[in-house]
C-alpha cells in the first residue's frame, strides 16, 4: 500500500501587494518525524493539486505558486518498498513517467513556482524542488541530496537534467554520483545554498514567513536570483568521462547504476529536456526491476531500521549515567577515540598514557583534527574551542578514578591489556565500566583475573573512527546488563550503530575479512599471480581490494590478527610466508600517496615473496572468487552455529557499516546463499 499524500493544505497566502500565492503542503498525516514520500497515490494527488492550481494561474487568480512540506521533512521521493517489488517493466516505466508528467507542471507554470525546503529533501523530493523556478531553504536541514545511485537507481525525475543546468556539470557530478558512493553523503541547507541548489537560507523559527517574504521580492523584480552560465557541452562531457575512469577504478563497473547516471550526464550536457527525460525513464525502469535494486533496499533497511534497534541489546535503562570518559592510550586510535567522545558526547575525556611525549603527541593530534574541521566549515570556532578544552592528557593512572567509563586502546596483546586493566582496578570506582577496543582477543580472558569481571565489555570501533559508523559491543561470559547496555548507550550517543556480538575470535567484521585475506594470500602460496589476485574480486565492487586493504590496516597487524585468528580457530586461517617476508623487509603491497583506496596499484613484483606451494597450482580469477566464496560461507554458517550473532541479518549489517559491503550486493549472507557453487 503506497503512503497518500494530503494535499487538502493547498491554501491561499496573500502575497503583499502582488495577489494569491497558492501554497501547497505535502504531508502523509504520519506524524512529524515519518518521512513524505511519493508513491502512485500520493503522485496522483500531488498532480491534481498541481493541475488545480495550473488552470487558476492561467486564468490570471494566482500570482505564484510554492510547495513545502512538515517541519522535518519537505519529501523523500518514491516508496522504496513498493519500487522494490516491482518486476514488470511497464510497471516500472509508469512510476518513471508519473514522476515527469507530474513534475513538469511546476516547471511549465505560467507563473514563478517556489520550493520552501524547510526539513529533509532526498531523492525524488529534491527532484521536486529542483522543478521549481526558486527554492528556499532552511538552516536547520541536514538531509539534501540525490542518493539514487547509492540505492542501485538513477535521478529519474529530471534530476540528471535540471541539476547540472543549474549548478554546473563538476557540481551535479558530485552530488549524483561522488556523494551517494561516499557513504551516501548528504548536503545541509546551508551546503546546498552554497553550491546553488537553494536560492536563499533563512533560520526555521520564522522559515515560512521569511520564504513567503523573500517570494514576494522575487515576483516584484526586487530580488531575483542570478542563474550560471550554462557548461559548454563538451567541457561537461570531458567532465562526465573524467568521473567515469575515476569511478570504473574504484568499481569495476561491478554495480550498473553509477554507469547509467554518468550515461544521463553525459547526455545532458547537450541534450533536450524531452530526450533527457525520456532516457531517465528507460534507465530508472530497467534498474527498478534489476536485481541490484531489490539487494539494495535488504541493505537500506538493515541500516535504516534494525541498526536503530539492536538485536540482543539489553533494556537501555539498565544503562549506567556517563558523566566523564577515561582512555587508557595516547597513540592514534586512543586519539581518535577521545576526540569523538568529547565532539559528540560533549564529555570531558582524560587520556593517560606512560610519558609525557605521547601524551603530548595525543593532544597535538586532537587539536590537529578540530583545526580541520573548524577549517572545512563542518565546526565552529567557538566549538572547536569547546571541544579541545573537554580533551586532556596525563600520565598519573589516578586521574582516571573519577571516570564512569574507561576504555582502553593499548597494543594488541592480551597480556598487556589485562596488565592495563589490573591497573585500572586499583584506582577506579567500583561502578566504573571497564572498556576494551581490542579488534580481536577474547575479551572473557581480558577480565578473567580481575574482581569485577562482570562490568567489562567490548566496544570495538572501526578505523578511522570519525568515518567508520559500526561499532561491534561484545559481551564477554561475565559481562553485567548495566555494563552491556552501558555501551550500547555510548555508542549511540557518538552516533554509531551497534550490533551485539558474543566473545568469539575476531568478532564479526574482523572475523570475515580476515578469513578473506587468508584465501588471497593463500592462493598466492599456491602460485596465483598477483594480478590475477588483485583482479579476482573486482567483481564485488568492493570499497578496496585485498591488497589495498593490507596496506590500509598494515601488514604487520595483519598478520598478528592472521596468527592470532589460527591459534583460535584453526588451520583455515593459514600461516603466508611470504607475508611474513614482506613484513620483515618492510616492503607495500600497493604504491599510494596518503591513504590506500580501490584504485591504488599493486606492485606486481611482490610475487617473488609468494609461492611456497606452487604443487598445489595457481587459480584463475573466477576460480580465487569462487574460492572466496565458499570461505566466507563456511565462517558465516560457523559464526551462526556458534551464536556470534542473534541472526544473519546483524552480520549482513556489520559487514555493511564495518567492512563497506556494496548495497548492491545486499548483505554478504543472501549473496552467498545466490552465488552458492556459482563458478
Amino acid at each position: 500500500m503506497s503512503e497518500r499524500i494530503t494535499h487538502s493544505l493547498i491554501r491561499d497566502v496573500t502575497l503583499e501587494d502582488l495577489g494569491t500565492l497558492a501554497l501547497i503542503t505535502l504531508d502523509n498525516a504520519a506524524g512529524p518525524r515519518k518521512p513524505n514520500t511519493l508513491g502512485p497515490d500520493g503522485m496522483a494527488e500531488l498532480r491534481a493539486a498541481l493541475e488545480s492550481v495550473t488552470t487558476r494561474a492561467h486564468a490570471g487568480e494566482i500570482a505564484a505558486v510554492a510547495i513545502t512540506g512538515k517541519p522535518f521533512h519537505f519529501a523523500a521521493g518514491a516508496d522504496l518498498h513498493g519500487a522494490a517489488e516491482i518486476s514488470n517493466p511497464v510497471a516500472a516505466r509508469t512510476i518513471a513517467e508519473a514522476g515527469h508528467d507530474t513534475f513538469q507542471l511546476l516547471s511549465d507554470m505560467p507563473v514563478p513556482t517556489f520550493a520552501f525546503i524547510g526539513g529533509a529533501a532526498l531523492g525524488g523530493g529534491l527532484e521536486l524542488a529542483l522543478s521549481c523556478h526558486y527554492r528556499t531553504v532552511s538552516s536547520a536541514v541536514r538531509g539534501i541530496g540525490l542518493p539514487e545511485v547509492f540505492l542501485g537507481l538513477i535521478p529519474g525525475w529530471g534530476g540528471t537534467y535540471l541539476l547540472p543546468r543549474l549548478i554546473g556539470m563538476e557540481r551535479a557530478l558530485t552530488v549524483i554520483v561522488e556523494n551517494p558512493l561516499r557513504q551516501n553523503t548528504q548536503l545541509s541547507g546551508p551546503e546546498a545554498a552554497r553550491i546553488g541548489i537553494a536560492d536563499a537560507v533563512f533560520d526555521p523559527a520564522d522559515f515560512i514567513a521569511e520564504s513567503l517574504r523573500w517570494s514576494a521580492q522575487v515576483v516584484r523584480g526586487d530580488d531575483v536570483p542570478s542563474r550560471r552560465e550554462p557548461d559548454d557541452p563538451d567541457t561537461a562531457r570531458a567532465l562526465v568521462e573524467s568521473a567515469r575512469t575515476d569511478i570504473r577504478s574504484r568499481l569495476h563497473d561491478a554495480a550498473p547504476a553509477p554507469g547509467r547516471a554518468l550515461d544521463l550526464l553525459h547526455l545532458s550536457a547537450g541534450g533536450d529536456r524531452q530526450e533527457c527525460f525520456e532516457a531517465e525513464n528507460a534507465a530508472l525502469t530497467d534498474l527498478i526491476c534489476s536485481p541490484e535494486f531489490a539487494a539494495s533496499v535488504y541493505a537500506f533497511d538493515l541500516t535504516t531500521r534494525r541498526a536503530k534497534s539492536p538485536a540482543g541489546a539489553p533494556d537501555a535503562e539498565l544503562a549506567r549515567p556517563v558523566r566523564s570518559i577515561g582512555v587508557a592510550g595516547a597513540g592514534l586510535m586512543a586519539s581518535q577515540l577521545a576526540l569523538l567522545f568529547a565532539r559528540r558526547m560533549r564529555l570531558p575525556v582524560v587520556m593517560r598514557d606512560l610519558d609525557v611525549i605521547r601524551t603530548e603527541r595525543g593532544l597535538q593530534f586532537v587539536a590537529e583534527e578540530v583545526q580541520k574541521l573548524v577549517t572545512k566549515g563542518r565546526m565552529s570556532a567557538a566549538e572547536g574551542n569547546r571541544v579541545r578544552s573537554l580533551v586532556s592528557a596525563t600520565t598519573d593512572l589516578a586521574e582516571l578514578r573519577h571516570a564512569d567509563l574507561v576504555i582502553e586502546a593499548v597494543f594488541e596483546e592480551l597480556e598487556v591489556k589485562k596488565q592495563v586493566f589490573a591497573e585500572l582496578e586499583h584506582v577506579i570506582s567500583p561502578d566504573t565500566v571497564l572498556a576494551t577496543n581490542t579488534s580481536a582477543l577474547s575479551i572473557t580472558a581480558m577480565a578473567a583475573d580481575l574482581a569485577h569481571p562482570e562490568r567489562v565489555v567490548g566496544l570495538h570501533f572501526f578505523n578511522p573512527v570519525a568515518q567508520m559508523p559500526l561499532v561491534e559491543v561484545v559481551r564477554a561470559e561475565r559481562t553485567d546488563d548495566s555494563a552491556y547496555a552501558t555501551a550500547f548507550a555510548v555508542a549511540a550517543s557518538c552516533r554509531k550503530s551497534a550490533i551485539a556480538v558474543a566473545d568469539a575470535p575476531g568478532f564479526v567484521v574482523n572475523r570475515l575479512l580476515v578469513r578473506l585475506l587468508g584465501e588471497v594470500l593463500g592462493s598466492l602460496e599456491d602460485g596465483t599471480d598477483v594480478r590475477t589476485a588483485d583482479r579476482a574480486l573486482w567483481p564485488l565492487g568492493l570499497p578496496m581490494g585485498p591488497f589495498q586493504l593490507l596496506q590500509l590496516v598494515g601488514p604487520a597487524v595483519a598478520g598478528h590478527v592472521l596468527d592470532t585468528l589460527r591459534e583460535q580457530l584453526g588451520e583455515r586461517y593459514p600461516t603466508s610466508p611470504g607475508l611474513q617476508a614482506m613484513i620483515a623487509d618492510g616492503v607495500p603491497f600497493v604504491e599510494f600517496e596518503g591513504r590506500p583506496s580501490a584504485s591504488s596499484p599493486v606492485d606486481p613484483t611482490i610475487s617473488r615473496y609468494f609461492g611456497s606451494r606452487p604443487e598445489v597450482g595457481g587459480q584463475d580469477e573466477a576460480g580465487l572468487l569462487q574460492r572466496v566464496r565458499d570461505a566466507l560461507a563456511q565462517e558465516v554458517d560457523l559464526m551462526l552455529a556458534e551464536g556470534v550473532v542473534a541472526e544473519a541479518a546483524d552480520i549482513d549489517l556489520g559487514m555493511i557499516l564495518g567492512a563497506g559491503w556494496p548495497f548492491h550486493l545486499g548483505g554478504i549472507t543472501p549473496y552467498l546463499e545466490r552465488t552458492a557453487g556459482t563458478p
